[in-house]
């Protein structure tokens, strides 16, 4: 089974998405998504969620929350259990850009490899395409749950959610 981790990052409103349009055969291909990727053999999900956020955007997160487990159960891809996480609160690893960025709270999102980092205004998040699941336990994170328990059962795109 693959063990994954995804971030929701917000600052002034807005959330950081990724838009997967540059790996090939990739099955995100036309989503936005959070920031994650898969945990390496000796690694917690706390450490990958770090690594993670760190390779994808530049930015070191000072804190995070946990928000819980997400199953994923499909019949086409392989069975994935995700650690979800939000966090408000980081900053620049760059050292000056991270001056820059506690002066002034800009930074110009980096490249990355996956697709297209952009900041989404949190009335627009709902709006993007992206994976049925996703759109679940997003709505659970902006409406403030701090506590989130789902197995999404997919079948083809079609997903089943099942509390708990």
């Amino acid at each position: 089974m693959k063990k994954t981790t995804l971030c929701y990052m917000k600052n002034n409103g807005c959330w950081l998405m990724l838009y997967r349009n540059r790996k090939p055969h990739d099955p995100n291909a036309g989503k936005w998504l959070g920031i994650g990727g898969k945990i390496e053999e000796g690694e917690t999900p706390d450490e990958c969620n770090l690594r993670e956020v760190s390779e994808e955007t530049g930015l070191r997160l000072k804190s995070m929350h946990f928000c819980g487990v997400i199953a994923f159960r499909a019949d086409m891809y392989e069975d994935e259990d995700m650690y979800l996480y939000t966090s408000d609160d980081f900053e620049p690893a760059d050292e000056e850009l991270r001056e820059l960025f506690l002066k002034t709270g800009a930074y110009d999102l980096p490249d990355c490899s996956e697709g297209e980092l952009r900041w989404i205004p949190e009335s627009e998040l709902m709006d993007l395409p992206m994976w049925e699941g996703d759109r679940a336990f997003l709505e659970r994170i902006l409406e403030g749950q701090q506590r989130i328990s789902l197995t999404l059962k997919y079948e083809g795109e079609k997903c089943t959610i099942i509390e708990g």
